[in-house]
Parts: C-alpha cells; structure tokens; sequence
C-alpha cells in the first residue's frame, strides 16, 4: 500500500492579513464611489466643476460680502441705491433677517405674550425628544401627554381667554408657529386617520368601502389650495346664519384630511405587501379582526412603509405654505409679507428673506429624512447587513 505525500497540505490557520492598500482608505473610497467607470468619473468631474462654480460665490454671497448688521435698508443697499455700500456690492442683508426675526417666528402674536409660544416649545421639545429616543422609559406615558395632554395645554396657552390669560386670536398668528401648528396637527391626525381609511379601502364591507374609496380619490383628485379655499371661502356659505368657525380652525382641518387621504394609499400599499401566509396565520391563531391588524399585520405594514410615511410628513410640512391663499401668514408668508417694508426694501432683501426660509424648512425637512432612515435600519431586523 502507497503512501499518500500531504506535504502540501496546511497543518496551522493562516493568520489574517490586511487588505490591500489599494482597497482600504480614502483612496480606495474615491475610487470604489467616484472613479469606479468612465461614467462615474465623467459624472463626478462635472458635479465638481458644478460645485466650483456655485458654492464660491454662494460663500461670498451669504457669508463675506454680507450685511450683518443694521438699522435699515440704508445698510443693505448700494450709494446709488441709497445705502452705505459702494457700486457692484452684492450681499446677503441677514440684517433684515435679524431686525424682523421675532415676526418670522411669532408673526403678529403680542410681545408681552410670546413667553406662552416659547413655554409651548419647550414642552414640545421636551416630550418628543424622548418619545424619539429608543431607550428612553415610559413611552406609553409619554405618547399620552404629547398627543393628548400637550394639544389641550398648549391650546389654552396659545389662545388664552383663561387662567387670567389675555386672549390672542389666531388671525394674529403667523411665521413659524403658524407652520409648526398645522404642520403638528396634520401629522398627529393624518397618520391614525389614514390607517383606518386604508382599512376601510380593503373591507369586506360594501358600504364602508365604498365610502372611504369615494373619500380618498375625491381629496386626492384636487389640490391642496382648493380644499383650503373650500375650507376657508366656500364652507360658511353651508352653515347656517350667524354660525361660524375660526379660519384657523378651517385650516387645520383642511390640511389634516387632506394628509389623510395620501397617508391611506401609503399604508394600503403597506398593507398588500404583507404575504398572505401573514393573515391566515393571525386567523389560525383565533385573533380578532381588531387583534389581527393591530398585532400582527399593522405592524409589519408601518415598517415597510416607513421611507412613504416620512415623505407625506415632510409634503405636509412644506405645503403648509399654500396657506398663503387664505390670508393665513405661516413663515414663508410672513417673509413674503415683510418684503413690502419701506424700511427695508432694496435688491438684497427678498434673496434674503426667501433663503433664510428655505433654510428653516430644510433643517426641518431633514431632520425627519435622517430619523426616518435611523428607525427604518432599527426595524430592519429581517435581513442581515
């Protein structure tokens, strides 16, 4: 009998060597997401001859050349425009910005009263951040007092008229607050609202179905700028003499059903994602059709559709604007508003007032954006990254 030679066979592990210099680092990055073909490189050398030619002066737009500070338009215009700047000074006038910030956020709320819009924020910040913290303890308690002790506190702060609170209607409402509250409110009604209505769509129930399809595809046909015309105009004529509501109030439910009916098609198309293996299981099980979709299927379709959700939240928000149509004055409204000041008008103002807005709506735009991409990795659990 032979004797196999297995000489060349490993008798200790390996140990493990580092990658390649040319597949670790920054290198290896720009390489890997910038440079990886032709295309890639063609396509990353234009974006950076785009960047070149608009963030230079874009910085010395909104950063060196700008007004900082002043008093009046004097400050922001030209000698030949009647300023202090010499010909061909173009700059952003974050003076205007600074001199009018307080209506930007407050609009024409009283000054003695702005500390009750300040305490609401506050409690605001106060109980969402944990509610955002995954760790944090107590969620059910504090799920209840944001969305059902903090809208009656804050109502009763905001509005006044008790507790020896002088009352502020809401037609001196304006700039962001005016944008946070709508924005608040549609969020918290839309998304329960729009669950049901997508639940009501998939019944088996002929009437309840055909109500909720006749609800969704009515409000989705039209836009948002009729329902608040609607909402604001044409609804007082139906009521009866001598019965009326606050536009506000109009507005605030214009904008929520009309989020509702997106938010149903969301989580409808939440719902046909889930296999059916998924229901047939929950009935196996004896759950109720309430057990069922609360505990089993909801949750899955909510996840699914997360990236959905954010997206008409962040819709939402911005469309808050269109309450312009109304005579309702949110923070672009109020920046819009403030261009036809004596005191500050020249070139630079408008840029300015429109920038400083588009800033406000992006932080807030983007922070929802990022949270949603951090919960959607955090429920991610049925694939391995």
């Amino acid at each position: 009998m032979s004797q196999t030679d297995l000489s060349y066979v490993r008798t200790e592990m390996a140990l493990p060597q580092p990658a390649p210099p040319r597949e670790r680092g920054p290198v290896a990055w720009i390489r890997k997401n910038l440079f990886a073909n032709p295309f890639d490189s063609v396509l990353t050398i234009l974006g950076l001859l785009l960047v070149v030619a608009i963030v230079p002066p874009l910085i010395n737009w909104a950063l060196i050349q700008a007004q900082w500070t002043g008093t009046d338009r004097t400050f922001c215009a030209t000698v030949a425009q009647g300023g202090i700047h010499p010909e061909g000074w173009s700059g952003a006038c974050w003076a205007f910005v600074t001199a009018k910030f307080g209506q930007f956020m407050f609009g024409r709320y009283p000054l003695d009263e702005r500390w009750r819009v300040i305490l609401v924020a506050i409690m605001f910040v106060g109980l969402l951040v944990p509610l955002l913290i995954p760790r944090a303890p107590r969620k059910g308690l504090n799920a209840i007092l944001l969305f059902l002790v903090f809208p009656v506190v804050a109502f009763f702060l905001l509005v006044g008229g008790v507790f020896g609170l002088p009352h502020v209607e809401t037609p001196l409402w304006g700039g962001l607050l005016v944008t946070l509250s709508l924005s608040f409110v549609g969020i918290v009604v839309s998304l329960p609202l729009g669950i049901l209505l997508a639940l009501g769509r998939r019944s088996k129930m002929p009437v309840v179905k055909m109500l909720c399809v006749i609800f969704i595809e009515t409000v989705r046909g039209v836009p948002l700028i009729t329902v608040l015309f609607m909402a604001s105009v044409m609804l007082p004529l139906f009521l009866p003499a001598g019965v009326t509501f606050d536009k506000f109030l109009r507005a605030l439910i214009g904008v929520s059903l009309f989020a509702s009916a997106y938010m149903a098609e969301v989580v409808r198309g939440g719902l046909q994602a889930i296999p059916k293996g998924q229901y047939e299981g929950a009935d196996s099980l004896g759950l109720s059709y309430w057990q069922k979709m609360g505990l089993i299927v909801l949750p899955q379709a909510l996840k699914l559709v997360i990236p959905g959700i954010v997206n008409t939240f962040i819709g939402m928000f911005k469309d808050t604007s269109l309450v312009y149509i109304i005579s309702m004055f949110d923070l672009l409204g109020v920046v819009r508003q403030n261009f036809s000041d004596a005191a500050w008008a020249s070139p630079q103002t408008p840029a300015s007032g429109l920038v400083f807005a588009a800033l406000v709506f992006w932080i807030f735009c983007f922070g929802m954006s990022r949270y949603s991409i951090y919960m959607e990795h955090r429920l991610d659990t049925g694939h391995k990254r």
